[in-house]
């Protein structure tokens, strides 16, 4: 008989309370894991013995020594390195490559009694070449990207929490296209140590599950730095601003109007204003787009000189478009600056933000989705935290964002646990 599956909230404290086993937690997830894989492919690497030895090892530790996610399986992003199983960054280059050593956010959650599971399909060097995972919600659809395996695992529940990284939106999008809790932190909050790089001024570790206590929780370990993290909701009615952006008419019409749907029924409980970024920000995607290309031809400089055939048509094609963009990235960077220098007035009335996240619901798999309303705040180096509750036209789920000030990840965390508690009303 297997336990129950639930939030790592729960299992610690089934575990704590002697009511499961680790094993028999670990054996439940690797049971739901094998009934949905055949349809969702989320795993890059699954080694079902090697998951129950280190339950077993946790089963035997006193009491007195276990830590706050003893007994919590996670699913860990195939860019991420992991010394008990390969890491192949989602390229037939490093097929079976096997690291020395734990990244460093991996090392931290074991140290806190988390079980490895296995490895999560990311997408060629966590860019934009699609892999073979599928939308738990609809296998016709992407699970957003490049932290594909992360969000779909989190969403089908076979798995609580999954590491995600984002360069562009790699985290917010595809939990706003899966609808789970996906939280991008400032950057250089959680060590990047172990992680394959492709943007090293924008990449930032996140995590995906489906409660934001957990979320909060498994950040602060790979952090080492619990308080930063803890969720921090805002007064008793919270001054939260709106933001359209300047992309909204982007944004599909009738997601355009399931959130200001949302957004006005919302009101009764949260004083929402109305906030207009100033009008340097309009140029942030393209600058982001400068800025990421610039880095990633660096970032795999190796890969280009040395093994160009076994990369992607897709990938070679971003590769030559990022070339074109070079000469810009001065101005890019200096565009980042004027715009941090802003930041002050964009929440000088308010507390946090709250803006889409996604074009819409899904698209179809042979895409991952446009990043465009990340690449913004991803530039920036802003906490934002992708809510789960709202769902689009077709019945899939939409995402919103939540954005904070930078190093006030706590308060993005709790003002998200406030609105995903509300949102499903």
């Amino acid at each position: 008989m297997t336990a129950p599956l639930g939030t790592a909230g729960e299992i610690r404290a089934r575990v704590e309370a002697g009511e499961t086993s680790v094993v028999e937690v670990v054996q439940g997830h690797l049971d739901a894991i094998a009934a949905r894989e055949d349809d969702l492919h989320a795993w890059a690497h699954l080694d079902p013995e090697a998951a129950l030895v280190q339950a077993r090892a946790l089963d035997a530790m006193p009491a007195d020594e276990r830590g706050p996610l003893h007994g919590v399986p996670v699913g860990v992003k195939d860019i991420v390195d992991t010394a008990d199983q390969p890491t192949a960054h989602g390229s037939p280059i490093y097929a079976g490559r096997r690291p020395d050593a734990d990244a460093v956010a991996v090392a931290r959650l074991r140290a806190a009694g988390a079980v490895v599971i296995g490895k999560t399909v990311t997408t060629e060097f966590a860019l934009f070449q699609p892999g073979p995972t599928r939308n738990p919600h609809d296998q016709t659809r992407t699970p957003g990207g490049s932290s594909s395996g992360s969000a779909a695992a989190v969403a089908a529940g076979t798995v609580p929490l999954a590491i995600g990284t984002q360069t562009a939106g790699s985290v917010v999008r595809p939990a706003s296209f899966c609808g789970v809790v996906g939280a991008k932190p400032t950057f250089g909050a959680l060590p990047l140590d172990g992680v394959k790089l492709c943007s090293p001024s924008l990449d930032t570790v996140g995590l995906l599950g489906n409660d934001v206590d957990d979320v909060a929780l498994g950040l602060g370990v790979m952090a080492d730095d619990h308080e930063r993290f803890r969720p921090v909701e805002p007064g008793p009615r919270p001054r939260i601003g709106f933001v359209r952006t300047p992309w909204w008419q982007a944004v599909e019409r009738s997601a355009r109007g399931r959130i200001l749907g949302a957004v006005e029924r919302l009101a009764d409980d949260v004083e929402f204003v109305e906030v207009t970024l100033p009008g340097a920000f309009a140029g942030l995607v393209e600058a982001q787009q400068v800025v990421m290309g610039t880095e990633v031809l660096d970032a795999l400089a190796d890969e280009i000189d040395h093994h160009a055939a076994r990369l992607s048509a897709r990938l070679r094609a971003y590769l030559d478009d990022a070339r074109q963009l070079v000469s810009d990235y001065d101005r890019a960077v200096a565009l980042r600056e004027r715009c941090l220098g802003q930041l002050g007035d964009v929440f000088a009335d308010v507390d946090v933000l709250l803006a889409p996240s996604v074009l819409g619901e899904a698209p179809d798999a042979a895409t991952t989705g446009d990043p465009m309303l990340c690449r913004p705040w991803t530039l920036l180096g802003l906490p934002t935290v992708a809510v789960p509750g709202l769902t689009g036209a077709d019945g899939l789920p939409l995402g919103v964002q939540t954005v904070a000030r930078a190093h006030d990840d706590g308060l993005a965390l709790g003002a998200a646990r406030l609105l995903a508690s509300l949102l499903p009303a």
